[in-house]
């Protein structure tokens, strides 16, 4: 059993009779009634995603998942190509399957990603938690307007985009967090 607040994005439970793996955590809310937590969850079975508001201190049963690290091979169109890195077998996810995962791999990546499969299918994948990625346009941040945590949007490599400080331009490395897709920190250079 698992519950509510052991949740975390990956994590995989049954509700209604359905399994269903966290794809985000939107937050959490309390009110009159107690503590909610918010979640986009991903059906397993049918792929269709939903949000999802559970109680504290609900019980789920917990769906049994089998992880396997692999490398991403190749991009074909919007399928993803995974080499599993023990028996050197295909593994092949559409982009719709990644979800946000898409935006922060690409086939350039040197580290290993972890594929989850339910019942002998592939259904989801976990980057590492910190990823470095590159800028590839932002608009210039404007002199003297750094009052207050200000950020404007950026486009990276692998074309998704991202809210970054005022300080960074077009061509800087930075780590993000795969988590929720927000920015850590300018990359150091090696």
């Amino acid at each position: 059993m698992i519950s509510t607040n052991e949740i975390r994005v990956g994590s995989a439970f049954m509700f209604e009779g359905a399994p269903l793996i966290v794809q985000r955590m939107l937050g959490q809310k309390s009110g009159r009634a107690g503590m909610v937590t918010k979640l986009r969850v991903k059906n397993i079975v049918t792929g269709g995603t939903q949000d999802l508001g559970l109680d504290a201190g609900e019980k789920f049963d917990e769906v049994d998942l089998v992880e396997k690290i692999v490398k991403l091979s190749y991009l074909d169109g919007d399928d993803y190509h995974f080499m599993d890195q023990e028996t050197y077998d295909d593994v092949v996810l559409s982009k719709e399957d990644l979800g946000d995962n898409a935006g922060y791999i690409s086939p350039d990546d040197d580290f290993d990603v972890t594929i989850t499969f339910y019942e002998g299918k592939a259904v989801g994948v976990k980057p590492p938690i910190k990823v470095t990625r590159t800028i590839t346009y932002c608009e210039p941040g404007v002199k003297g307007d750094t009052s207050g945590k200000s950020t404007k949007p950026a486009t990276l490599d692998t074309g998704v985009e991202v809210k970054v400080p005022l300080f960074c331009n077009t061509d800087d490395k930075i780590v993000i967090d795969t988590r929720d897709g927000s920015f850590v920190e300018r990359a150091k250079d090696k």
